[in-house]
């Protein structure tokens, strides 16, 4: 009960340290070091405690009681050459670095019954540009936020199946910042809009895991659809009643109660595991998100304002494999490749995320001293490039005070991450 108790403590303190990161779509899975420099190759495995973020069922392969906690320091880059007026324009991102914390607790019951709770982000992106840049009237700001919080019931059938169910909690924050070209009379100016909002929503979490025998194994975990209804507030930087909101008979620009519902995808993960010698292990594995139910991205103001976006994303797939050796029984040795199609629509491509799938290739080790793990991890993430020739976005093709951006694209958009993961067992 003790460590439960610590457990707990931990992860309400990594719970009020969430931030955001940029991801291909805006889904993550940066759930711990090893996971990370396996790529996310812990579907099959799933045998330590942040299996309950990436298949919980995995954890009735651990006795007693086990925590982790940890950090990734995620640094994205990008530019986005936009053209106005026949000119291109080059705009780099503001140099940031995003935290992603997690925490993980689990606790064997009896000999079939396992519990669990994981506190871990699902989903975030994070992108800031400087207030007078060309694509100012789409965004110049933009921070999604969110934590999960899944208690966990996992029950070991037999010693081939396991299963497991958690019921998700997902708290969200999000700010937007926007420029609005302002006539009153004489020349436009840039009025600013500011947006945030916080909201919660409600899922699930199902794992399946089936250990075949010592060398096989293998895994499914589904995370269902979430919809998230934000509430907040925006932010005129101007007040009162001007000539163009009057001819275009809208009303004024003043601060207001906003709202808006987003439904973030569910997803299909598979993983198969190999293990041919004790110290050796490989595993291959696929991710199905559903990003189709993406259609837009609506906010509503109460004096009358909407910003309408459409989306219209197709599904994405992840691929990955992975392998991890041990040269020592106290050391581990770790590599994984990933690779994810691309889900943006580029007829409605904006550019508050300039990604369009991406590679990534990762490393690790961790170190295992007396009851204590230590997990360390990097990688390198290439983006792909978006093209902004055809998209109808508001805010870029069809602003008539600077005749638009009649195209462009991204370029150079890379990340690195740095992560570590402390674990101990009771």
């Amino acid at each position: 009960m003790r460590g439960l108790r610590v457990s707990c403590l931990l992860l309400a303190l990594l719970a009020g340290m969430a931030s955001t990161v940029l991801a291909e779509g805006f889904a993550l899975n940066e759930w711990s070091a090893r996971g990370v420099s396996l790529a996310g190759g812990m579907v099959g495995r799933a045998d330590d405690v942040s299996a309950l973020a990436y298949n919980a069922a995995g954890i009735t392969q651990l006795p007693g009681a086990h925590v982790m906690g940890g950090l990734a320091f995620i640094a994205p880059i990008g530019t986005i050459i936009a053209e106005t007026g026949g000119t291109e324009h080059g705009t780099t991102t503001k140099p940031a670095v995003w935290l992603a914390p997690h925490g993980y607790a689990s606790y064997q019951l009896n000999d079939n019954v396992w519990l669990g709770l994981g506190v871990f982000s699902r989903f975030g992106v994070g992108n800031s540009y400087d207030g007078s840049w060309t694509g100012r009237y789409n965004i110049y700001d933009v921070g999604l936020q969110t934590v999960s919080f899944v208690p966990t019931l996992a029950y070991k059938i037999n010693d081939v199946f396991s299963v497991s169910l958690g019921v998700e909690a997902l708290y969200a924050s999000v700010y937007m910042g926007s420029k609005i070209p302002t006539l009153t009379g004489g020349p436009v100016w840039d009025n600013d809009l500011q947006v945030e909002g916080q909201g919660w929503g409600v899922g699930a979490h199902l794992g399946l895991h089936m250990r075949l025998n010592d060398q096989w194994s293998v895994g499914l975990a589904y995370k269902s659809q979430v919809t998230l209804n934000i509430n907040g507030d925006a932010d005129f930087g101007w007040q009162g009643d001007n000539l163009l909101t009057r001819a275009a008979h809208l009303p004024d620009a003043r601060n207001c109660s906003a709202n808006a519902t987003v439904q973030l995808p569910d997803s299909l993960a598979l993983g198969i595991a190999y293990k041919p010698l004790d110290n050796l292990s490989f595993e291959v594995g696929t991710v199905w998100t559903r990003w189709s139910t993406y259609n837009a991205l609506n906010v509503y103001f109460d004096s009358g304002y909407g910003s309408i976006s459409n989306k219209e994303w197709r599904d994405g797939w992840n691929f990955n494999a992975s392998v991890e050796y041990k040269p020592l029984d106290w050391w581990s040795l770790r590599a994984g490749f990933s690779y994810e199609t691309p889900v943006l629509n580029e007829d409605h491509a904006d550019f508050m995320m300039p990604t369009n799938g991406r590679t990534t290739l990762s490393v690790g080790t961790g170190v295992r001293w007396n009851d204590w793990t230590f997990d360390f991890a990097y990688a390198h993430l290439w983006i792909n490039p978006t093209d902004y020739d055809s998209t109808d976005a508001a805010g870029i093709r069809n602003n008539i005070f600077n005749g638009g951006v009649t195209g462009g694209h991204s370029e150079n958009v890379v990340a690195n991450i740095y992560m570590f993961s402390v674990g101990y067992t009771f």
